[in-house]
Formats: structure tokens, C-alpha cells, sequence
């Protein structure tokens, strides 16, 4: 079972409110504020597919970018020693900082299924 629905490479959050008796989400992973609802499964995923398409139409109009989630990089704070001792290692291995971050992040997804 998931929480989330995908649609034209964004995320979309599910939700549901007894009190109101509706489904509700949001898209995820970016900064504007896209949010649908609806009473069932279909037409919660009616108005993402909807949201998300109106969301797009916009930009499109207004001459905008859309925002895109996952862009490719993210800040990583492992602090100083962490730090250096990843430098080190990459330096030894001949590799960049970004080959050993991304082949430890790799190994530790495999790891954890």
C-alpha cells in the first residue's frame, strides 16, 4: 500500500479526514502549494491528474519554469571529520567526492532493500 501517487514526474501525498469524510493531498517535494481532493480513489485521482495538469498550464502561461522536485543535488552536513575522511578517501581511490557520496548512498539503498 502506498501514500502516494506519481503523475508527470510529480508526487502527490494521500490523505484522509474522517471528520470531512474526504481524501486530500498535496504535491510534494516542491515549494508552491498544489493541493486536491475528492471523496474516493478516483476522483482524488481525478483532481491530482487535474491539479498537477493546471499547475502546468499555468507556468506554461505565465512564461515560468515549474518547479521540478528532485533536481539532482541536496546539501549533505556529515561535519568536519566526516568530512575529511570522505575527501581522503576519494582522493585515495581516485575518485570525486561526489563518486564515493554517491556509490556509499547506492550501496546503503541496496543493503536495506
Amino acid at each position: 500500500m502506498s501514500d502516494m501517487m506519481r503523475y508527470k514526474g510529480y508526487d502527490g501525498s494521500v490523505k484522509y479526514s474522517d471528520e470531512d469524510g474526504l481524501f486530500y493531498g498535496k504535491l510534494e517535494f516542491i515549494k508552491a502549494l498544489i493541493t486536491y481532493e475528492g471523496t474516493d480513489v478516483k476522483s482524488l485521482r481525478d483532481d491530482f491528474h487535474e491539479a498537477v495538469d493546471d499547475y502546468l498550464d499555468l507556468c506554461e502561461q505565465e512564461g515560468i519554469e515549474p518547479e521540478k522536485p528532485f533536481k539532482g543535488s541536496f546539501n549533505v552536513r556529515p561535519g568536519s571529520g566526516l568530512h575529511r575522511r570522505v575527501v581522503m578517501y576519494a582522493r585515495e581511490k581516485g575518485k570525486t567526492l561526489n563518486q564515493v557520496v554517491k556509490d556509499a548512498l547506492e550501496k546503503y539503498l541496496e543493503a536495506e532493500g
